[in-house]
């Protein structure tokens, strides 16, 4: 088994890296791969809603050559996919945003292949607002089927300089709790594919509002 752990951050050592770097070794103590990626300090071009990708069907955003395309082959390949992101203005910042936008939508026209994967998402922020982009995060996962993980509270930590979620002891406890528990279910998941079977996926059904 393999957790993909995905930074947002521009910074590769602040405290969203630290979050997910806790949360992993926590994955890693029951013996299950992980991988880091920072994203965040990279060029990813956002969706122009061009629709090839579900033309062409062939697991790739054909739009743009960046890092969406460099990680859809990881996250498929991967069992559990955690998600981080600073907060910017009660929000995810811009590099993830546009990250998830065309991953997942990739996925979502190509037959789903994040279904019934493994997620968790975590947060880091200075102040408020970061149960908002806390909320935005998992939506990515509720939209593509994704088995979503809680903690102990919001999936929230506290930190504006880097280092300085150490001084956030909860924080620190729900990150540690996250990634036990994101272990967990991967271990149940792993062990329950030999005695139940998935459920069925439908064809999807769109009914627009406006016709």
């Amino acid at each position: 088994m393999k957790v993909l752990a995905i930074n947002g951050s521009p910074k590769s050592n602040g405290n969203t890296a630290s979050a997910l770097q806790i949360l992993l070794q926590e994955v890693k103590n029951e013996g299950i791969e992980t991988e880091l990626v920072t994203i965040g300090n990279r060029a990813v071009h956002g969706c122009i809603g061009c629709f090839k990708c579900a033309e062409q069907k062939n697991d790739k955003c054909v739009a743009f050559n960046d890092p969406v395309n460099e990680l859809l082959p990881k996250m498929k390949a991967a069992d559990g996919i955690v998600l981080g992101s600073p907060v910017y203005f009660s929000g995810i910042n811009g590099t993830i945003k546009s990250f998830l936008d065309r991953a997942f939508f990739v996925s979502w026209v190509n037959g789903g292949f994040l279904r019934l994967k493994i997620g968790a998402s975590v947060v880091a922020v200075r102040r408020s607002g970061g149960t908002a982009a806390f909320d935005q995060l998992n939506k990515y996962f509720q939209i593509s089927e994704i088995m979503t993980v809680g903690s102990c509270y919001w999936n929230v930590i506290h930190g504006f300089n880097p280092g300085e979620i150490d001084q956030d002891l909860e924080g620190l406890q729900i990150v540690r709790t996250l990634g036990r528990n994101l272990a967990w279910l991967l271990k149940l998941v792993e062990h329950g594919k030999e005695h139940v079977a998935p459920p069925v996926a439908e064809e999807p059904v769109k009914t627009n509002f406006v016709r």
